[in-house]
């Protein structure tokens, strides 16, 4: 388990500086996002789009299992 949320932290960190684009797709923007700037600085929390992306790929690697 630890290492799933290894895993998405990694990839969260790793993508972004690719939100501007992937929020066109609708990727931090979902219910549970945070948003919110401090000191003139944007941060980006993106809780609900991984918990997407983590049930996503669940079941892309049973899918994967199974045959």
């Amino acid at each position: 388990m630890i290492r799933w949320v290894v895993a998405i932290f990694v990839l969260i960190s790793v993508f972004y500086p690719l939100l501007p684009f992937l929020g066109r797709i609708g990727i931090g923007r979902l219910p549970g996002d945070l948003r919110f700037q401090w000191r003139g600085v944007f941060f980006c929390l993106p809780f609900g789009s991984t918990l997407l992306w983590s049930v996503l790929a669940f079941l892309v690697a049973k899918l994967v299992r199974l045959t």
